[in-house]
């Protein structure tokens, strides 16, 4: 090979190199050439995503402007409660005692939870389980500000966990207020309080569900108003009180409740609608209680036996399973076993839709019911009344009509089973009858795990009274009507479970 091929290849190679190393700095921008410790290498590269195709921060701006506008309405508060005893029977007997050898005292105990400002006067709305059992003068609120302050207890609804509190503050940041009836699923929303002693924390979530039943607002008469919100925004004890937010800074709901099986956050959180939630604190700012308009209906939801068994053309309404003596219901002409279809012009198609509506009313407002019964749709304009401070026991002087005595001498050992619906009953003894104050009717003895009976609520230990309107004197009587029944049809019974009576539709199986 002559000089000039070697001096062509050299220059040829050299060319080569300089062209490979601009090819790799302009397919790897940020890499420099350098020896270890150079400070020419740049480690890391540009962000994958530019803001002119992707704006990142504007995504974020809404929830950081709800967090600056409304964490400043949000308290914390905290409660001494009123010494509250700890001993049961096992512990009366079984004395612990302290150091000195005396009893040990109970004493006060502290908890937390938040609320939000709903003027500027210094009301404060929060939940019921947060204050209830404070000493008098035992609740302080603590501002974002660091403001402490000594707050009064204005009144309590524990039928919806709700209270409001005061401080004597003036010109205090206020909370805006949202319209609950228009929430839709998946709207973002923020929950905002103090958890597990964090202050001021804000989390992220949507509404999962909206008229969420969950059991846990009772009275001593089995009254409660549940028609929450469901949330995954993060809600731990603390939070309670606390105000749930859409996007435009409006409180849409307090939180309330969480779903757990640890006492943590585990994805589903519940809060009290705030068209509930402001009624509620009207009312106890202005009367010092609330004023809630009554029906005095006992209902539940219709399904598909339900509509089959009272010829509904579709499955729809809630039914009226009794109604309670001297209510504004029975002076206004409804009955057991209509389905009511809607309240005001608005639909109903589970029990606390209409509990809910009827919540926001107050004692002497009219409202007007549609109403299905026996094939027809009427109209009915109920006059609310007060809810009477204890329900009405059903009175039983003890003498029956001769229709309503058993006829038939049936033993209370004679059991009779209809495997069809998973259900077997026996005669009642005199005993059982004047125990349950009724004349007539038969006792269920068994219901088959997961048959129709079973499935549809039936318990053993109810009293069957009536089975498609015709009372039952033996379980022959029963017996006599569903063999009248074929393949997909429904039996309406009528039961009485401890003070209460229902109605249970039986779908014959196919």
């Amino acid at each position: 090979m002559s000089k000039k091929s070697i001096l062509a290849s050299i220059v040829l190679i050299f060319v080569g190199i300089v062209f490979g190393v601009v090819l790799v700095s302009n397919f790897h921008e940020g890499i420099r050439l350098g020896f270890a410790g150079d400070p020419q290498v740049k480690l890391g590269a540009p962000s994958p995503i530019k803001n002119s195709d992707y704006d990142y921060k504007s995504l974020s701006k809404p929830f950081i402007e709800v967090s600056k506008a409304v964490t400043p309405t949000v308290v914390s508060i905290t409660v001494t409660t009123k010494p509250q005893s700890t001993g049961n029977d096992l512990n009366d007997f079984f004395h612990f005692f302290g150091p000195d050898g005396k009893t040990p005292q109970a004493e006060p105990q502290q908890a937390g939870g938040s609320g939000v400002i709903i003027s500027p006067e210094g009301y404060i709305l929060t939940n019921n389980h947060v204050v209830q059992d404070a000493e008098e003068k035992g609740i302080k609120v603590l501002l974002k500000d660091k403001h402490e302050y000594d707050a009064k207890l204005i009144g309590t609804d524990p039928t919806t966990d709700l209270a409001v509190i005061k401080v004597d503050g003036k010109e205090l940041p206020t909370a805006a207020f949202g319209n609950s009836d228009n929430l839709q699923i998946g709207e973002w929303v923020l929950a905002i309080g103090n958890p597990l002693g964090l202050q001021s924390t804000v989390t992220a979530g949507i509404i999962s569900a909206t008229g969420r039943q969950i059991g846990i607002l009772r009275d001593e008469q089995q009254y409660g108003i549940e028609d929450f919100i469901q949330t995954d925004a993060a809600i731990n004890p603390g939070n309670s009180g606390g105000p749930l937010v859409n996007l435009n800074g409006e409180v849409i709901g307090i939180n309330s409740a969480i779903a757990t099986t640890n006492a943590r956050y585990q994805g589903y959180g519940f809060a009290i609608p705030i068209n509930l939630a402001k009624s509620v604190a009207e009312d106890i700012i202005k009367n010092g209680k609330v004023r809630r308009g009554y029906i005095g209906v006992r209902i539940g939801g219709v399904n598909d036996a339900f509509a089959k068994a009272l010829g509904m053309p579709k499955t729809e309404g809630v039914l009226v399973q009794s109604l309670e003596p001297g209510s504004a219901a029975e002076a206004a002409g409804i009955h057991e076993k209509d389905v009511i279809l809607s309240v005001d012009g608005k639909d109903v198609n589970e029990a606390n839709e209409l509990q809910m509506y009827i919540a926001r009313k107050h004692p002497g407002e009219q409202v007007s019911l549609k109403v299905f019964r026996d094939g027809s749709i009427i109209e009915k304009s109920v006059t609310l009344q007060a809810r009477k401070d204890e329900t009405l026991a059903a009175k039983n002087d003890g003498n029956s009509s001769d229709e309503d005595r058993n006829t038939e001498s049936d033993a209370p050992s004679r059991t009779v089973t209809f495997s069809s619906l998973g259900l077997s009953v026996r005669p009642l003894s005199s005993d059982e009858k004047k125990s349950a104050s009724i004349t007539n009717g038969v006792i269920v003895a068994d219901v088959k795990r997961f048959g129709e009976a079973y499935n549809q609520g039936v318990l053993s230990g109810d009293i069957i009274v009536e089975a498609d309107n015709t009372k039952l004197r033996s379980p022959s009587d029963l017996k006599s009507i569903i063999e009248k029944h074929k393949s997909g049809d429904a039996i309406l019974l009528r039961v009485k479970r401890g003070d209460s009576m229902a109605y249970f539709a039986l779908q014959m199986p196919s």
